[in-house]
């Protein structure tokens, strides 16, 4: 739903095929998996163990002299296999899918809006031309009262063209008109302003033409993959790696280069014969550079200046620019780099929440276990989320943006595992309201006491 709301306006409209629309869904869907699949895997542990709680099972188990950690090592192991599963599918399927799902969006974005005439209405889809017609036929080819303006002649006058009837037809290249009864008006300027200034009105009538129209822009043409290859987001770790390495390579060349060209200004050249450099006294302040010259030069020599302080900063400027774009292309590479193993780590990591959680809340189904998790998943989104945003503006560095939610969440599931372990009463009420009852107890004998 969130693929058809962002993309419902690139899509109505242009007649596109029904398996056109599902095989970029498909390809979409590929770029999902990094949030559905943690999530599903914190529900589903949930749900498992809260099922296993809730029916006594794990009382079983763990009468029977097996801990929580042993039962969980069969699952554990088949999380890891999804886990090393999801870092092959980020490394090798899912640049594919951007790819093809880039190039497709591309071809879909540009291809313009179906070309279709509706009685009444001038249509001007195809550059050069207003048609209008006031009538179609039930066969929804024949047309009554066709009027074409065409706007294609070099003088911006039009030639308008008034049929009573025809028919269309059309292939994947052009359009034919075939019109009958008609007007064809053609009118043009004088041939010479002075000696004839009107302008020539030419009418010519018709028992039957064909107009032939290009509508080739109304067909979607497939681009070639390759020139979206050198995208972040549809390289594996290899092809991040030397993009890396090339991006780096050019920051330190636009460096030598800005300082190589700049540094230039500041040379002193010494073009007048007989010149001799002369150094300032360090007594010399900055603003009195100026007195200790002639008075005719002072002038000349403070525009020049001016110019070159003003060159340096044009260039300075341009470089800055150029030096923050490839800041900003090796930042998204190194984030796309730990991409491709925080989803493996996530996995892991909502597996070890889900699992102790289902174990102490005991209950399964689709009730509390799918609230506990849209919770915990939340706040996992929201911190990744948060720490990408901050890397990608270069506040913190891309391993910390990228890992921080992990770092921050570890410790939580190592405190569930341990409280499941112990069979704690995390989410008990009662547990709660006991423990504030044997509080507010305490405080009474200690007030009585000091009493």
């Amino acid at each position: 739903m969130l693929f058809l709301f962002k993309y419902v306006d690139d899509l109505i409209g242009k007649g596109f095929e029904w398996y056109v629309i599902l095989e970029l869904m498909y390809y979409a869907s590929a770029a999902n998996v990094s949030m559905a699949l943690p999530l599903s895997i914190l529900l589903s542990s949930i749900m498992t163990f809260g099922t296993l709680g809730e029916n006594y099972e794990l009382v079983a188990i763990k009468s029977a002299g097996v801990s929580l950690q042993k039962a969980m090592t069969p699952l554990l192991v088949l999380i890891m296999v999804i886990a090393f599963s999801s870092f092959m599918f980020s490394d090798y399927i899912l640049p594919k899918a951007n790819l093809k799902f880039g190039s497709l969006l591309w071809d879909i974005t540009n291809k313009k809006l179906s070309f279709l005439i509706k009685p009444g209405v001038f249509n001007n889809s195809i550059p050069g031309y207003s048609i209008r017609v006031n009538r179609k036929g039930d066969d929804g080819v024949s047309l009554y009262g066709v009027m074409i303006y065409d706007h294609t002649s070099s003088n911006g006058i039009a030639k308008i063209i008034i049929a009573k009837e025809g028919t269309m037809s059309s292939n994947d290249q052009y359009l034919f008109l075939k019109l009958k009864n008609g007007v064809r008006y053609e009118e043009s300027s004088g041939r010479n302003t002075f000696s004839n200034p009107r302008q020539e009105l030419t009418r010519m009538r018709f028992a039957e033409t064909d107009q032939k129209f290009d509508i080739s822009s109304f067909k979607m043409n497939r681009t070639n993959e390759q020139d979206f290859r050198n995208n972040t987001a549809m390289l594996n770790l290899k092809g991040l790696r030397k993009k890396q390495d090339s991006l780096v390579k050019d920051l330190d060349s636009i460096n030598k280069f800005a300082t190589s060209s700049i540094s230039s200004y500041y040379k002193q050249y010494n073009y007048t014969k007989g010149y001799t450099k002369i150094k300032v006294p360090p007594t010399i302040i900055k603003g009195d550079l100026l007195k200790i010259m002639p008075k005719e030069q002072r002038l000349s020599t403070a525009q020049a200046a001016l110019d070159i302080a003003t060159t340096i900063m044009q260039a300075a400027s341009g470089r800055t620019t150029d030096y923050e774009d490839k800041v900003r292309s090796i930042i998204k590479v190194e984030l796309e780099f730990q991409r491709k193993f925080t989803l493996a780590a996530s996995c892991l990591l909502l597996f070890f929440i889900g699992a102790p959680l289902g174990a102490i809340i005991r209950k399964g189904g689709l009730g509390l276990p799918v609230v506990m998790a849209i919770v915990f998943f939340l706040l996992y989104h929201i911190i990744a989320t948060v720490s990408e945003k901050s890397a990608t503006t270069g506040s913190l560095r891309s391993f910390f943006g990228m890992w921080l939610a992990i770092f921050i969440l570890s410790p939580l599931g190592a405190f569930l595992t341990y409280k499941a372990t112990v069979d704690s009463a995390l989410f008990d009420i009662d547990y709660f309201k006991q423990l504030f009852i044997n509080i507010f107890r305490k405080k009474n004998k200690k007030k009585l006491s000091d009493e």
